[in-house]
């Protein structure tokens, strides 16, 4: 009877673990069938950007095509890709004033109708910029964020490093429990 609390703990840290993994697995899966459907790439340069901003959009799903159109839910009207004298289609894209932040996909189909391409960008909001520790002298509240600095934040590696820890903290705090529920022996 008393092993139920650690058995429980213990079922609740494997499963804490394993739900990120499965869901990372199942999200490939979906990715890898939309990769075979495209016929080319678009890069989105930056790929993260503020509403309101503009990006360059270049694809070369177009082969030898010397036009075509992209859009996306972000954008504020449909972007025109032209020839840029090499390889490459090269479009600029405005992104809209009430964009939401959050990650979109460009879809290009070229003029002949022959190419097809998509890309991902991020739309991000800045908050007004803040200081960053050591400010210099005289600096006060005019020290500006390294770009993208307040965006960054704990990545996958670090998301499963924390779950292991609070997985083992959690079987440390059943097994101490355990121990002090038994009665001493005497």
């Amino acid at each position: 009877m008393r092993s139920l609390p650690l058995t429980f703990c213990a079922v609740m840290a494997a499963g804490t673990i394993a739900l990120p993994a499965s869901a990372a697995l199942a999200d490939s899966k979906a990715d890898d069938s939309r990769d075979e459907k495209r016929s080319g790439t678009v890069s989105v340069s930056p790929s993260r950007v503020s509403p309101g901003k503009e990006v360059e959009l270049r694809t070369d799903a177009c082969g030898k095509g010397r036009s075509a159109r992209g859009n996306s839910e972000a954008f504020d009207t449909e972007a025109r890709f032209e020839y840029d004298g090499g390889k490459e289609l090269v479009a600029v894209a405005r992104i809209s004033d009430d964009a939401a932040p959050d990650e979109y996909e460009v879809w290009v189909t070229c003029k002949d109708g022959h190419g097809k391409a998509t890309g991902m960008f991020t739309v991000v909001h800045h908050s007004r910029p803040s200081p960053v520790a050591p400010v210099r002298a005289g600096g006060g509240g005019t020290a500006v964020l390294a770009e993208g600095a307040a965006d960054e934040g704990p990545g996958t590696p670090h998301t499963v490093i924390g779950l292991g820890l609070g997985a083992v903290a959690a079987v440390a705090v059943a097994f101490r429990t355990v121990r002090r529920r038994r009665p001493a022996r005497h």
